[in-house]
């Protein structure tokens, strides 16, 4: 019923900056909550970054001064702004969004597919 797209990711010199997008589409009636996760390799997934429909964020300590996560409530689209990345930060991101349906009262979890972010010289 609702899908999330995730787009930006590439390859990066470590202290560049990316942009990540995900835009959610479907039955959507309201969103509640968009985050990013990401996944390197050998490691667990992580939280990075959250926010929800009345714009409170929050961060995962290794982005924070680095990466920004805003949305557009009107493109139903969530973006990361990530800068003095690191090699560190290298890992597939995944949107994620707590999402009401057209169809349904209740909220659910969506995720997106993955984009993949390298930083390396």
């Amino acid at each position: 019923q609702v899908q999330l797209v995730e787009s930006g990711g590439g390859l990066v010199q470590p202290g560049g900056s990316l942009r990540l997008s995900c835009a959610a589409s479907g039955n959507i009636f309201s969103i509640y909550v968009m985050g990013w996760y990401r996944q390197a390799p050998g490691k667990q997934r992580e939280l990075v970054a959250t926010i929800t429909s009345r714009n409170s964020t929050s961060y995962a300590d290794s982005v924070k001064g680095r990466f920004t996560i805003s949305k557009a409530n009107a493109k139903n689209t969530v973006y990361l702004q990530m800068n003095d990345l690191k090699p560190e930060d290298t890992a597939v991101y995944y949107c994620n969004s707590e999402v009401r349906t057209t169809t349904s009262t209740a909220v659910f979890r969506y995720w997106g597919q993955g984009t993949q972010v390298t930083v390396s010289s």
